[in-house]
């Protein structure tokens, strides 16, 4: 148990003390393997093995920052942000930062249900809405906080979009392969407890942990607000139907990337982007979202050594000779196994295969109902993905946040997500399990 669960804290402990995030998952990864059975040179080659399956998501995200990049070039995203700017800081009340907090929530709600482009609508949309925050002097943590909740929590309780995902293919597909029956879950009881904390969470950052203004400096290019020229109608027009084609190609092909590059094309089509200009626009959105996709690579390979040591399958029997002892603790304890994996791995997605097999004879063993099960692992699942360095859900945020680096990934995003939401889930999946038993 020790290879995984000091590689994980070195992670953490190195990130913190501001050492990049891939150069922290890298070290951690070979420790993992000199502390296991593995030895430096085969957890080398697993690392290896392992950063071939972050591949494609690294490129897709390369993709959808090039045509992010692409929009911005068209100044038709920037006029819509500043147009609402203007109009939100002509009143003077609260609610301007009320409309911007809703808007942001249901963008991400939306990113993950209606229209699931996930993370992609944060380096198009949040950028130009920078300097609206600067001079409202919203505390950026607050935004971090909305951003990782509606992504997050919504694919815990809606099974629409990444909900159906992680809900039915992911989360049902596995309690059926250990041998459990799913009839009958209701997934919106299971979930309901759980997802209640991650909002109460919410509420605590906004109105009470970064309620007080927050001063950041406007080094944005366009430092005033005054409201830019109308784009020609076939510029809007184009941007809109730029983003719908995105869209809908991710949504039949179930490919990002693919989205990314005939979103890309329309732009190119409508002669918004000359031909000439391409590769530079097309270079600068891949620099926007490279260390993104580095990170996504490098937590791969991480996940890889992980599982090659075997200790995974150690850590989880141990919890269920606590479970079997004392079945309050060995709940929690388990709660704790997914919030391990999940911070190594960075993906939610990732962690419900692993602990799945092992998990679910362990609690029918110990007498607990199918919802109380779905509700265990579920939550362990995604216990970690707010609050790990890797997650995208945490990525995703600083990437738009940062745009004029003044934004931290590991002080202003990992920190508060990680107390706000994974806490909660904590107390509120263990009385959701133990009211559902």
């Amino acid at each position: 148990m020790i290879s995984i669960i000091l590689p994980i804290g070195l992670i953490l402990i190195l990130s913190l003390c501001r050492v990049p995030v891939v150069a922290s998952i890298i070290f951690s990864a070979l420790l993992a393997g000199c502390l296991s059975k593995l030895g430096l040179h085969q957890a080398l080659q697993s690392f290896n093995n392992g950063i071939e399956n972050g591949a494609s998501i690294a490129l897709s995200y390369a993709l959808l920052g090039s045509f992010a990049s692409a929009l911005a070039r068209t100044q038709t995203p920037l006029w819509a942000c500043e147009k609402i700017s203007v109009l939100l800081l002509a009143t003077k009340t609260h609610w301007p930062k009320a409309v911007l907090f809703s808007t942001l929530l249901v963008a991400a709600i939306f990113s993950q249900n209606l229209i699931p482009i996930h993370i992609a609508f944060i380096p198009i949309m949040l950028p130009p809405l920078l300097l609206l925050i600067t001079r409202m002097t919203i505390d950026r943590r607050a935004i971090a906080c909305i951003l990782t909740f509606g992504l997050i929590a919504t694919y815990l309780f809606i099974p629409v979009g990444f909900g159906a995902i992680y809900l039915e293919e992911i989360l049902l597909k596995n309690l059926r392969f250990a041998g459990l029956d799913t009839q009958g879950i209701n997934l919106y009881i299971a979930m309901g407890l759980p997802v209640a904390g991650m909002f109460l969470g919410l509420l605590v950052a906004l109105f009470y942990s970064y309620k007080k203004p927050r001063l950041y400096s406007e080094s944005l290019e366009n430092t005033t607000l005054a409201l830019p020229k109308t784009p020609p109608i076939i510029n809007i027009t184009a941007c809109f139907l730029a983003i719908i084609t995105t869209c809908a190609v991710q949504l039949l092909t179930h490919s990002m990337m693919l989205g990314a590059l005939m979103g890309f094309a329309v732009l190119v089509l409508f002669r918004l982007i000359k031909i000439e200009e391409t590769e530079g626009i097309f270079i600068s959105g891949i620099k926007m979202m490279a260390s993104i996709g580095f990170i996504m690579i490098s937590a791969q390979g991480f996940a890889q050594v992980l599982k090659d040591t075997g200790e995974i399958t150690t850590l989880v029997n141990t919890v269920g000779q606590i479970l079997a002892n004392h079945e309050g603790l060995g709940i929690f304890a388990m709660l704790l196994v997914g919030l391990v994996v999940t911070l190594g791995i960075g993906s939610s997605f990732s962690t419900i295969p692993i602990i799945a097999t092992i998990f679910v004879p362990l609690c029918v063993a110990a007498g607990f109902s199918p919802m109380a099960i779905a509700a265990l692992i579920a939550t362990a699942g995604a216990l970690g993905d707010a609050g790990s360095p890797a997650s995208d859900s945490t990525l995703g945020p600083t990437a738009g946040l940062n745009a004029d680096g003044q934004h931290d990934h590991m002080r202003d995003t990992v920190w508060p997500t990680f107390l706000h939401f994974n806490l909660p889930l904590l107390v509120f999946g263990w009385l959701a399990v133990m009211l559902l038993k």
